[in-house]
């Protein structure tokens, strides 16, 4: 068994010598005719696998550059106008090598795009199951938004549900742009109650804020609000009016600090300095306060 196998070792490296090698010098014309049919056995059998190998890597590459348009140009599409490659005309897509045509339903149009349905509707019309298009409904009073994908109701008119109905104005109130809501708004002066328009009690020494939210009215300025009421602010010496929405309506002058109603001046300390607000002192660097005074720290 061990003499067979070398012998089949020996024959393998003789036959790969002679595909290899120059062919050796020999007298013996059977053993010169066999390695002859030999070489040309192997060689047969190498340019078979080649063949194999190129026609799989063949289609797998083609179409994965006519996926991407690099390769050659199919009927209906057009060179790309940068850079190389192809793409399909308006209404085709591609699939595999090929430029196919587009299933475009009635009222719709190509978009061009490689990935949905490659359609869209036109203006005034929705998709249906991505196979149809149908004419978006409009009711009466209304117009198409100009998207073209959805209605809006004219002004005088509010949506509800899929219709619009009137806008009912109430006295002291005007229309508005409005039309999901109550499609009005009331006058200056007046307030929403209950689909009415009812005057607003503005107190004396106030004035109307025309905010939609929060307070409806102010108090003019030298004036503090007290409950529904604009009382006049009394300034102590020293302070001037500051109209901040909280606190007396007034602040001291800088250098004083407020003090029982009053402005009282500041006793600033050695080592010590009036902050931002003029109305308080902080200590200068390298030193701390203790006791009302600043002292050299620690």
């Amino acid at each position: 068994m061990s003499n067979a196998k070398s012998l089949g070792a020996e024959s393998s490296v003789v036959d790969a010598g002679t595909l290899l090698a120059p062919t050796s010098e020999t007298t013996d014309p059977e053993r010169s005719a066999g390695g002859n049919h030999s070489t040309r056995h192997l060689l047969a059998r190498l340019i078979s696998k080649l063949v194999l190998v190129a026609g799989v890597v063949a289609s797998v590459a083609f179409p994965a550059f006519a996926q991407d348009g690099t390769g050659p140009m199919p009927q209906n599409a057009q060179p790309r106008s940068y850079g190389g490659g192809w793409d399909c005309d308006p209404g085709y897509r591609v699939e595999g090598a090929e430029c196919l045509a587009l299933d475009i339903p009635e009222h719709a149009y190509p978009t061009g795009r490689s990935y949905g349905t490659g359609w869209e509707c036109d203006r005034g019309y929705e998709e249906v199951s991505g196979t149809s298009c149908r004419p978006i409904p409009v009711p009466a009073n209304a117009f198409l938004q100009s998207s073209g994908y959805d209605w809006q109701c004219e002004r005088g008119y509010r949506q509800e549900n899929d219709s619009c109905v009137s806008v009912v104005l109430p006295e002291h109130a005007y229309l508005t742009d409005n039309g999901s809501g109550t499609g009005w708004t009331c006058d200056r002066g007046y307030a929403p109650a209950a689909g009415t328009c009812m005057p607003i009690a503005v107190p004396a020494n106030a004035y109307l804020t025309n905010a939609n939210y929060g307070a409806a009215w102010a108090c003019e300025r030298g004036f503090v609000k007290i409950d529904d009421r604009c009382d006049a602010i009394v300034l102590p010496a020293n302070a001037f009016l500051d109209q901040a929405s909280y606190g007396p309506g007034w602040s001291c002058e800088r250098g004083y600090e407020p003090r029982n109603g009053a402005c009282v001046a500041i006793d600033l300390p050695e080592n010590a300095y009036l902050d931002r607000s003029g109305n308080r002192w902080s200590c200068n660097r390298g030193f701390q306060f203790s006791d009302g005074a600043c002292i050299l720290g620690r």
